[in-house]
């Protein structure tokens, strides 16, 4: 299996520099290819979740919330039909990241855990040398790394 992996241009919402309690970082449902590559939900429960195992740049095991909140298919008020990896707070934190950062999650396979890395802003815009990854902008503020 090819390594996938994924990124998004971390807003300040999502570093909590806001003071906001956004929940985590939203996974468009028109982004197909990337919730393929997250554990499947299944919808027809309320609020499905999974956790996510992920090595960091420094080694360290982060567990992530994955969660479809989708109360708006479930409660005649509800109001939600989105998903979410929350629980990573801490993780930004340690990792000193701020808006304009870019987050990074790949996998090598099925079965591996998930790697993650977060890429200062500084270096993002840098021209890709021959044997760099070159990232390829997608609909939404994720981005496929071919």
């Amino acid at each position: 299996m090819i390594k996938q992996a994924f990124s998004k241009i971390l807003s300040a919402n999502d570093v909590g520099a806001t003071g906001g309690h956004q929940g985590g970082i939203l996974i468009p449902k028109s982004e197909g290819e990337l919730l393929s590559f997250l554990p499947s939900l299944d919808p027809s429960v309320k609020n499905p979740d999974a956790w996510i195992e992920c090595i960091d740049e420094d080694g360290v095991l982060r567990k992530f919330r994955f969660v479809y909140y989708n109360n708006k298919l479930h409660d005649p008020s509800g109001t939600r039909n989105e998903y979410r990896i929350t629980y990573m707070t801490a993780y930004f934190r340690d990792a000193g990241a701020g808006e304009g950062d870019v987050f990074e999650i790949s996998r090598a396979s099925p079965d591996a855990p998930y790697s993650i890395k977060v890429v200062p802003s500084q270096g993002s815009h840098a021209e890709p040398e021959c044997n760099q990854q070159v990232r390829i902008k997608i609909k939404s503020a994720w981005r496929r790394i071919h």
